[in-house]
């Protein structure tokens, strides 16, 4: 049974801030009682998931986007490969961040973390102070062909759906968690901030890419929400060359690449422009970026799909 139309209003305004601000909540409160950091982050993301799952059988914005066109397996094994990378690289990248901050001072820390903010706003600086390398290494996935060889990966997907917040190549999280860890811990942001960083972003990553309504009004000018990163995937060079910003849209505005139209809805024919050959079987895709003129010569000369190809959803 459909939910009322009041429901479906209340989901597309309230669901985004109201899952996001439990989920940050419940990481605090589970620190705060003496839970180790990345438990208290997994024990408050997994509900997250669980609600938007939900949602999108409940609500969808696209109802074909909830059927899966072979791609669920997929995005189930990137979803895998990225939490693993991420899992290396992120100490890893904090790590970098201290030895760098005590490389530049002989031996001590560089303290120039506002660590007597409240935790809230010490997230606000680092997701805005995070987001800015972020902008512009996502800025460059589109704009330097090497660099895309990889982004076009997250790209490919025939749909949106909260599962395709996993859909990149490895190469994309390494750079992406490399300019914005880094950055803060050398600038002395504490765990606590990096836990409750983390969990931001993998919250607003899957609502941003939900298949529930939206309308979030002006919240549209702090979030890169879902009403905005659809055009982002849009198959239009012109659209989805716009809107880089992967949890705030704030760069976007700084450098004037923010792009939500009024008069019209985001496509739900989306997808990569000019490559048909580009494969969709996991391996394939990870191997994609070292086989790339092979793939674009395939696509300038198309003969036949290739294997494990996905038509677009309309």
């Amino acid at each position: 049974m459909m939910p009322s139309t009041s429901v479906q209003r209340f989901v597309s305004r309230f669901a985004f801030v109201g899952v996001l601000g439990a989920s940050l909540t419940s990481a605090i409160m589970w620190m705060r009682a003496g839970v180790d950091p990345p438990l208290a982050l997994v024990i408050s993301q997994v509900p997250a998931f669980l609600t938007l799952m939900l949602l999108e059988r409940w609500v969808p914005y696209h109802q074909p986007w909830n059927q899966s066109n072979g791609d669920l397996s997929v995005d189930i094994r990137h979803g895998l490969t990225i939490t693993i990378t991420a899992g290396l690289a992120d100490p890893l990248f904090r790590a970098i961040g201290l030895a760098v901050a005590f490389g530049l001072l002989g031996g001590h820390s560089l303290s120039l973390w506002p660590s007597e903010w409240p935790v809230l706003g010490q997230l606000a600086l680092a997701l805005v102070l995070g987001e800015l390398g972020q902008y512009w290494v996502h800025r460059m996935q589109h704009e330097v062909d090497f660099m895309w060889r990889f982004h076009a990966l997250h790209h490919s997907a025939p749909r949106l759906y909260w599962l395709n917040a996993a859909r990149f190549h490895p190469v994309d999280i390494f750079l992406n968690n490399l300019v914005a860890i880094v950055p803060l811990a050398l600038l002395g942001a504490g765990e606590e901030v990096l836990v409750l960083w983390t969990l931001f972003s993998a919250v607003h990553g899957i609502f941003q890419h939900s298949n529930i309504p939206m309308r979030i009004g002006p919240l549209n000018w702090i979030f890169s929400m879902a009403e905005l990163h659809r055009w982002h995937h849009s198959r239009l060079v012109d659209e989805s060359n716009r809107n880089y910003g992967q949890n705030l849209i704030v760069w976007d505005i700084v450098f004037g690449t923010r792009f939500l139209p009024a008069h019209r809805e985001p496509p739900r024919d989306i997808g990569l422009h000019g490559l048909s050959a580009y494969p969709m079987s996991w391996w394939a895709q990870q191997m994609a970026p070292f086989h790339w003129r092979r793939i674009c010569a395939a696509s300038a000369h198309p003969e036949a799909p290739p294997e494990g190809h996905n038509s677009p959803l309309k």
